[in-house]
């Protein structure tokens, strides 16, 4: 059996600079007037337990000291982030992988995807960006009944994948928190130091700039 290639999206096989995290700028700025910048939204990734960025969004609201009930929150993320027909910030969503990555790691490894995205998200980006690429399992939101940093998602497709060698390519806190519960290999994503740090701190085997450096920290 192939060894399990496992891929966070956001921030691994996404660029979303541009599109969630603008999307959660613009939410808390609707609802508070403050303009929340990346810095800042890293700093509570890097804290760990804000793997959804609907409550990170809420949280931000809270912490400017403006209460707004969570429905409303979700209802104008996604307005921004989807628009009336994925017409929203999803359309500034870049593609890390060059052409030829995946496939070229399809040949020695299952790819599968372990990701807080709604399914219908990831879905869309899939088809935009990958429509050949054939990742399984795939565990989004609505698969999990508990999100990252609990491992549920690896084990569910650890068991869908009985005895194939799971690593687990992911870029924050929580995503190394949840390969270390799990007892995956985990490899770090990330170009900024303090997050990679923090990512060898909580257990990564190797840490990389970007997937397209992934070829070089691979096992034998």
């Amino acid at each position: 059996m192939k060894p399990l290639l496992v891929f966070d999206v956001d921030g691994v096989l996404a660029e979303v600079t541009e599109s969630y995290r603008e999307t959660i700028t613009q939410t808390v700025r609707h609802f508070t007037g403050a303009t929340v910048l990346n810095a800042r939204i890293q700093e509570y990734k890097d804290q760990g337990g804000w793997n959804n960025d609907w409550e990170l969004s809420h949280r931000l609201c809270r912490d400017l000291g403006v209460e707004v009930p969570y429905p409303e929150v979700i209802a104008r993320f996604n307005d921004i982030f989807l628009g009336a027909n994925y017409d929203g910030l999803i359309l500034r969503e870049q593609w890390v992988p060059r052409n030829g990555l995946l496939e070229r790691l399809a040949a020695s490894y299952g790819l599968a995807i372990f990701t807080g995205r709604p399914l219908d998200d990831l879905s869309h980006t899939l088809r935009r960006f990958a429509p050949a690429i054939a990742f399984a399992p795939v565990i989004a939101m609505e698969s999990v009944t508990r999100h990252k940093p609990d491992p549920q998602g690896l084990h569910l497709i650890m068991e869908q994948c009985p005895g194939a060698a799971v690593i687990y390519v992911g870029d924050t806190v929580d995503d190394a928190r949840a390969a270390s519960a799990a007892r995956v290999r985990f490899i770090g994503v990330s170009p900024k130091p303090a997050t990679a740090a923090l990512l060898r701190a909580e257990g990564a085997a190797a840490l990389i700039g970007d997937i397209n450096e992934i070829e070089g920290v691979l096992p034998a």
